[in-house]
């Protein structure tokens, strides 16, 4: 079997920038989180796409905080990356800003924790995906939690 070559997160990193309309909010005038899961659902596919070399599938949202709300007219700011991969998963870590246009002034709204399945695009089937190699400290720390964050992913679905 060929042996893949380690890939650091920053290669997998997106920044995504989308625009907060009344149809993507509440009556309240907040960012439905619905729509905010579906832009992180999006950016975290690009970072594993881009790992991987190969179409990814999403296999689970591990952890999602929403800890302020996004107002429509801000800017919904995401920035994903890979964190840790197995033989044919790959954990992407997303952080959600809102951002007054006008102002730049920025607040941490949400964090999330997603897990992907590469694919094999000829066979459909999981395809092997590239280690990580963590190159800051931040990067370790989140590659050193992703073990613990899989054990229980697979403690909630029952496997060992």
């Amino acid at each position: 079997m060929n042996e893949l070559s380690p890939k650091p997160p920053r290669l997998s990193t997106v920044d995504m920038t989308e625009l907060v309309l009344p149809n993507d909010a509440n009556p309240i005038g907040n960012m439905l989180g619905g729509r905010v899961l579906h832009f992180i659902d999006m950016a975290a596919a690009i970072s594993a796409i881009r790992h991987a070399g190969n179409p990814c599938v999403t296999a689970s949202f591990d952890s999602v905080d929403f800890h302020h709300p996004i107002h429509i007219g801000e800017a919904c700011i995401l920035k994903s990356k890979v964190t840790w991969a197995g033989h044919t998963s790959i954990e992407v870590f997303v952080e959600v800003y809102a951002e007054n246009i006008r102002t730049g002034q920025r607040r941490h709204t949400t964090t999330a924790f997603t897990t992907f399945v590469a694919i094999d695009p000829a066979t459909g089937k999981p395809a092997p995906v590239p280690p990580v190699a963590p190159e800051t400290d931040d990067e370790r720390r989140l590659f050193e939690g992703a073990l613990q964050r899989r054990a229980e992913r697979m403690a909630r679905r029952g496997e060992h």
